[in-house]
């Protein structure tokens, strides 16, 4: 069971990531782009997440949903935060981060971290 606290770190640890905190709730950037996000109770992670592949990953998973509708033009997927392995929740975030920032700067973070985020 994946908690705030597992990816916390990630928040402000990746490059060019920081954390804030927006009407009362945790969110992850690089410059003014959010790519991850955390309901007001932190159940839910919100992340980055491509457009052409979010309908497969959410009827193929139930711990994944989509957004709401009004959210629906951004690249963006919800998940159970309590359904997920840390593990998987810290995989997700790096993913979400990946596809805001420039390709170099995920490359030197993939080669210094060949195991993953842990």
């Amino acid at each position: 069971m994946a908690v705030v606290d597992d990816v916390l770190a990630l928040g402000s640890g990746l490059d060019r990531s920081y954390v804030v905190t927006v009407r009362g709730r945790l969110k992850f950037r690089v410059g003014s782009i959010v790519y991850t996000a955390f309901s007001h109770d932190e159940s839910v992670m919100g992340f980055a997440f491509p457009k052409e592949e979010r309908a497969a990953l959410v009827d193929s998973d139930r711990r994944f949903h989509l957004p709401a509708e009004s959210d629906m033009r951004f690249n963006w997927v919800h998940a159970t935060l309590a359904e997920l392995e840390a593990a998987e929740a810290r995989e997700l975030v790096v993913d979400a981060w990946r596809m805001v920032v420039p390709q170099k700067v995920w490359r030197a973070w993939d080669e210094a971290h060949p195991d993953g985020p842990g």
